[in-house]
């Protein structure tokens, strides 16, 4: 059973009660990442994440590490473009606790300096460990390119200078503005009841004051389709491509999931096939699509050596102008249906996974979506979806971005890259 509740003060509230397990999960939800920062902020929301775990007026870092291996649960965090998820996974017995900790993180926190500079030093180290992960890298560098000055187009690590620069009255002021009340989401999912999940956090934020409504007002990104590389002394050419792709919530993301399945998805998709299993060419290959709040990104990945590089772009060009413009079967449909239901069924038995699902679509679309729903928009495609879809999608070009050795290797002249739009 889900519920959704909202405090006077705007905190929502969302949970699913799940009596078969005795684990619950729960996370604390912001509506902030580094589409919400300025320039001379990025960076600051995974700063912050970081700073949350180094203690609070009650508990050192130390006794914040302690406290949960002693509860023999998990916590955590990450950052993302859009949001800032603080989690825990504990047993059932231990549900008050862990909400009443991350609670004193968010709240209690002193930032103190000593912790900051230290602080700062790791995540400096974490970004030179992003510069030599070059299929991450990359990734960094195809949102730079298809979104440039626009803050999807930031990093989430943000830039080294930033960091240096940062001060606690600089954490302090972008907490006052961006971890408000009607900007979070507390999400839960196990074997503990509504009415106890909303006593505890009405105990713990019901005092939170409303500041404002959300602190600033998102603009829609560009799309710019064009070639951005970075010249790297190691062994493969890492590439991205991309295209326009759909915001959450819109209906042609069930065709455009099947799309992907087919295309780049799974060991037995198109690309995979052509490219690892057929030709021996590369050792990861694999398309993706990434929905924000109103925009999207779909996007195939490779590593490749040099040498085969240009071979590579072309036969991943071929196997997308496949997709669009050859009449797909009901048989390949039908076996990407399940592939993709099967995946989102054995998710859903983790409470982890029922935990984020619920919180991403309360503050993606602001309703929670039935499971249901999803299994019937699936059930619903058909091939003359996919391929409109797939036409929509892959026919217009792409933006490249690679990492690597690139000398003498013609980007533009392997894969249809168009201009900017």
């Amino acid at each position: 059973m889900t519920y959704r509740v909202q405090l006077d003060n705007g905190l929502r509230i969302v949970g699913e009660e799940i009596e078969s397990i005795r684990s619950v999960s729960l996370g604390i939800w912001v509506r902030t990442g580094s589409r919400y920062e300025a320039p001379s902020e990025n960076g600051i929301s995974h700063f912050l994440e970081h700073m949350f775990f180094k203690g609070t007026h009650r508990y050192s870092a130390k006794d914040l590490a302690h406290l949960f291996d002693d509860l023999g649960g998990q916590i955590n965090a990450f950052t993302a473009k859009e949001y800032t998820c603080f989690y825990a996974r504990v047993l059932d017995e231990h549900f008050a606790i862990a909400l009443d900790t991350l609670a004193d993180m968010l709240l209690g926190s002193t930032f103190a300096p000593i912790e900051i500079e230290k602080e700062k030093r790791v995540v400096i180290e974490e970004i030179h460990m992003y510069e030599d992960t070059p299929d991450e890298l990359v990734m960094d560098l195809i949102a730079d390119g298809v979104y440039g000055n626009h803050p999807l187009g930031y990093t989430i690590l943000g830039r080294e200078e930033n960091l240096q620069r940062f001060t606690r009255e600089d954490l302090l002021s972008y907490v006052g503005r961006h971890y408000q009340p009607s900007n979070m989401v507390i999400a839960v999912a196990g074997h503990v009841d509504q009415a106890m999940v909303v006593r505890e956090v009405e105990r713990l934020f019901g005092d939170m004051e409303r500041v404002g409504e959300e602190p600033c007002k998102l603009s829609v990104p560009p799309f710019y389709r064009g070639v951005t590389v970075r010249e790297k002394d190691i062994e493969q050419v890492h590439i991205c491509l991309a295209s326009p792709g759909y915001p959450a919530g819109r209906d042609e993301l069930y065709p455009l999931l099947l799309l992907n399945n087919m295309l780049g998805g799974t060991q037995s998709s198109r690309l995979f096939q052509e490219i690892r299993e057929e030709r021996g060419m590369a050792y990861s290959v694999y398309s993706f699509h990434t929905g924000y709040q109103d925009a999207g990104m779909f996007g195939v990945y490779v590593g490749t050596s040099p040498e085969t590089a240009e071979q590579v772009l072309e036969l991943v060009q071929s196997v997308c102008d496949g997709m669009w413009q050859s009449k797909l079967t009901n048989e390949e449909l039908e076996k990407a249906k399940r592939q993709v239901k099967g995946a989102l069924m054995l998710g859903l038995e983790s409470s982890g996974s029922r935990m984020s699902r619920i919180a991403k679509n309360e503050l993606l679309l602001g309703r929670d979506v039935p499971i249901e729903e999803t299994i019937a928009g699936i059930e619903a495609v058909t091939p003359e979806a996919v391929q409109a879809v797939a036409k929509q999608v892959l026919s217009s070009g792409f933006a490249v971005a690679a990492v690597g050795p690139l000398a003498g290797i013609d980007l533009e002249g392997s894969v249809k890259v168009c201009a900017s739009s």
